[in-house]
């Protein structure tokens, strides 16, 4: 078959939500899909430093911060952090507004103080599975540091938290022009969770942007992902498989479901499309 181009999401795809070891099963489906030729590439919403714990598992390419920074085979395709007029304004109206804030520079990420007790106070909630993922994640494996060590490196995202949508009018109204809002599907306790992020770039544009750089067409493309942050990457590719333990908005316009990350899913989807 002809070489294709297969894009990762991280947490939710090729591992649990908040982990740095896929499955060993994922792992084996990687190498040998990059043995019969296929080009194999990262693509999360992590930033760059968050990903070297997973690069050791053997990658063509990364595609960092949701599309704003992409890196092929040691060689920079694209960066692209907020300006500092940017961020100032960005982390500012979210401040003011009572929202919490996990905000993504290259090499590290930070989270408001108050995050985990906010967490832990709502983990009754079921219905989101972003509440979980970030619990995870801040209390584990991914180094998410407290704000009042942030030094001000550039920013490439940000993830937020709000107790109910009517915070979210503000900075939705001051910075539509210039940014994107992803929101998970709603929780049935009030509580609203999602990602902000340059129009400048997303998932889909970075496929795209690789593409493009590679000489490769959309026709050999492929990306597994499982949140709404995946949405564009998936549109964006020939074939968008959505793993079974994926958002239900993304399971829909999905143009194949695999099972999940815990049962993998991963090496599944790859026999089934003849990849290995």
């Amino acid at each position: 078959m002809d070489q294709k181009l297969i894009f990762l999401d991280i947490d939710g795809t090729l591992t649990e939500p908040g982990k740095n070891v896929p499955p060993q099963s994922a792992v084996d489906a990687v190498q040998r899909a990059r043995e019969k030729g296929h080009k194999v590439v990262l693509c999360s919403g992590r930033n760059y430093g968050m990903l070297f714990p997973v690069l050791q598992f053997g990658f063509d390419g990364l595609v960092a911060s949701a599309g704003g920074y992409i890196e092929y085979k040691g060689q920079v395709v694209y960066d692209c952090p907020m300006t500092p007029e940017q961020q100032t304004r960005v982390l500012d109206v979210f401040k003011e507004s009572g929202i919490y804030r996990t905000i993504g520079g290259k090499n590290h990420s930070y989270t408001d103080e108050g995050f985990k007790e906010f967490l832990a106070e709502n983990m009754q909630s079921k219905a989101n599975s972003e509440l979980l993922r970030w619990r995870i994640q801040i209390e584990n494996e991914l180094d998410i540091r407290p704000m009042s060590e942030y030094d001000g490196e550039p920013i490439y995202g940000m993830a937020f938290m709000s107790r109910g949508a009517k915070r979210l009018e503000k900075p939705m109204q001051i910075l539509q022009e210039e940014f994107d809002f992803c929101i998970q599907d709603a929780d049935t306790c009030g509580i609203v969770n999602g990602e902000l992020s340059s129009k400048a770039f997303d998932k889909g544009s970075a496929v795209k942007r690789l593409c493009e750089f590679l000489g490769i067409s959309k026709e050999d493309t492929i990306a597994f992902g499982d949140s709404m942050n995946d949405l564009e990457m998936l549109l964006a590719v020939e074939m968008g498989v959505c793993m079974a333990n994926g958002s239900p908005s993304l399971l829909k316009i999905a143009d194949m479901v695999c099972p999940s990350v815990t049962e993998d899913g991963l090496y599944a989807a790859f026999e089934k499309l003849k990849l290995l």
